[in-house]
């Protein structure tokens, strides 16, 4: 049986749905309930949430699964961005049962700065809390900007966890004080992720139709405007039209012919030419991306905005496909010897896949000699001691009051 040490966490998300931050904040929270020295729970505040033209139901994310397969305690305020409410405004109900979850808990993680609205309210419990936070564009993020900064101003942040130096600076930079910014890089399972050789690469890419001296680009991103999913499709035409045999996968919430967005894009950038568009797959939410990856030459990335560290250049690169990027957030940083940072010009894009592809082969030893960097192990440490010392130097005030 698992000894804990007594110190209780709990997780505040503001659902179940989509995206990296959702799978590395799970990967720690059941890495440290596993590791046996606190004991996590999650509170979500939906149940199910609409994105990316996709209604996500908490029980149906694998993220979820996977929790309470690491005996993560789960619960949730029953809410549905469905629903006509206003998503500032909690009824007593609410308060009540996310105070009962927090009176449990020595440290309070908020995943992003959005669950901080519940976290201000007066009914909320006075317990030490770290906001996680994974993008790079605070001006963006609506009221979740203020959210943050009023529980700075109040006292109730005890630290900010940033996945990346650009984090870190772009929430310096919008009024979050410093003292309470600490940096920890994002983590992979390098024992899921990683390359896949000879013949089972061939079969992968036979499986999904991929001829063995075609180019496989894959683009693993949601349906949304950071992503720049235009210029991505820009981008992919003319890499088509240049490379006669090659492929295009997208993957990710939205990305899927089930979206009327997505749909007028393509009709708009591809409705000339249907021999191209042939050659694009359209994968959508995908739950083994480890083998998507394993089967391509290159991970694509063209967002404008909004990143921080993308988990889809660290997890493609270390599946073995070269990372192609846009100058945003820490990708450049990511990709340093492994990969290639582009403008935002889709001919320099569509250019540089066919190089990165050619080439994949002479980076094979760089991209092994920085896997140790990527690690989830490094990442869990790094949450681990941050929670353990802000639930120390609460104590510590608590026995000077």
């Amino acid at each position: 049986m698992i000894q804990r040490n007594g110190l209780r966490v709990l997780s505040l998300y503001e659902g179940f749905f989509s995206g990296g931050a959702r799978v590395l904040h799970s990967t720690v929270v059941a890495g440290l309930h596993q590791g046996g020295r606190q004991q996590h729970s999650v509170l979500s505040l939906h149940h199910e949430v609409r994105r990316e033209a996709t209604l996500q139901r908490m029980e149906d994310d694998p993220r979820y699964r996977a929790l309470r397969a690491a005996g993560v305690r789960i619960g949730s305020l029953g809410r549905s961005t469905d629903a006509n409410h206003d998503p500032r405004v909690f009824t007593e109900a609410e308060l009540r049962a996310a105070a009962h979850q927090a009176d449990g808990a020595h440290v309070v993680l908020s995943l992003k700065e959005q669950p901080l609205r519940l976290v201000n309210q007066d009914a909320f419990p006075d317990r030490p809390v770290i906001a996680c936070l994974h993008r790079s564009d605070p001006e963006h993020q609506g009221d979740a900007l203020n959210d943050l900064l009023t529980a700075a101003d109040r006292g109730r942040l005890a630290a900010v966890v940033c996945c990346a130096e650009s984090t870190r600076d772009a929430y310096r930079e919008a009024g979050v004080p410093a003292e309470l910014l600490r940096v920890v890089p994002n983590g992979i399972n390098l024992a899921r992720f990683r390359p896949v050789q000879g013949a089972r690469r061939l079969a992968l890419r036979g499986a999904a139709g991929i001829p063995a001296d075609a180019t496989a680009v894959v683009y693993a991103a949601r349906y949304d405007e950071m992503k720049n999913p235009e210029l991505f499709l820009r981008s992919a035409r003319l890499f088509l039209e240049l490379d006669p045999q090659g492929q295009v996968l997208m993957c990710g919430a939205g990305m899927s012919s089930a979206n009327p967005d997505l749909q007028a894009d393509l009709e708009r950038i591809f409705g000339d030419r249907p021999d191209l568009l042939a050659r694009l797959d359209l994968l959508g939410v995908r739950h083994d991306m480890e083998l998507v990856y394993a089967t391509a030459d290159v991970v694509a990335l063209t967002s404008t905005f909004g990143e921080a560290a993308p988990l889809c250049l660290i997890e493609g690169s270390m599946c073995g496909a070269v990372p192609v990027t846009t100058p945003v957030g820490d990708a450049p940083s990511i990709v340093e010897r492994i990969g290639f940072v582009t403008s935002y010009d889709p001919a320099e894009i569509a250019t540089t896949w066919i190089e990165a592809a050619a080439r994949r082969e002479e980076l094979e030893s760089a991209r092994t000699a920085v896997r140790p960097r990527f690690s989830h192990v490094r990442m869990i440490a790094g949450y681990s001691s941050i929670i353990e010392r802000t639930h120390r130097d609460a104590g510590l005030r608590m026995a000077r009051v």
